[in-house]
């Protein structure tokens, strides 16, 4: 066989760019996905299979996870959104192998943030403390 091998890249080899914001690491993003709703519909004098019929498509709000530094670009771009100030800006997920290269890319389109979540601490805690942002967004696209 004279092909190369293609191994999947790992999951925790990857970084996020958000658009304008200069931001260190991120540990964790979830919640990616795209669907397309399905629209039963039937005729009274038809068989009792009902037909289906593509309806809208929907996008799940993404998580983003990082470690609490001195940055404060993402809080006030959260902090924008509760004084009623909506910036919408293309959030960028990009895989890496394992010499750094990028692989994969996703952008998510016109997202905001929806959902803050400050770190929790513990006196005898032996963790990062952990910033959250849940942004929704209007479409992903795999450029990549």
């Amino acid at each position: 066989m004279s092909g190369q091998r293609k191994d999947p890249y790992r999951n925790f080899r990857f970084r996020i760019e958000v658009e304008g914001i200069q931001q260190a690491g991120f540990s964790e993003v979830s919640g990616y996905d795209a669907s397309v709703s399905v629209i039963e519909y039937r005729e009274g004098n038809q068989v009792t299979t009902a037909r289906k019929l593509p309806g809208l498509s929907k996008y799940s709000n993404i998580t983003l996870k990082w470690g609490v530094t001195d940055s404060m670009d993402m809080y006030n771009w959260m902090n924008d959104s509760l004084k009623g100030k909506f910036i919408r800006k293309t959030v960028t997920i990009v895989a890496m192998d394992e010499e750094g290269n990028d692989k994969a890319t996703w952008q998510v389109i016109e997202a905001w943030p929806v959902k803050y979540t400050a770190p929790n601490f513990n006196g005898t805690g032996n963790e990062v403390a952990i910033e959250l942002m849940e942004l929704a967004h209007e479409g992903m696209v795999r450029t990549k």
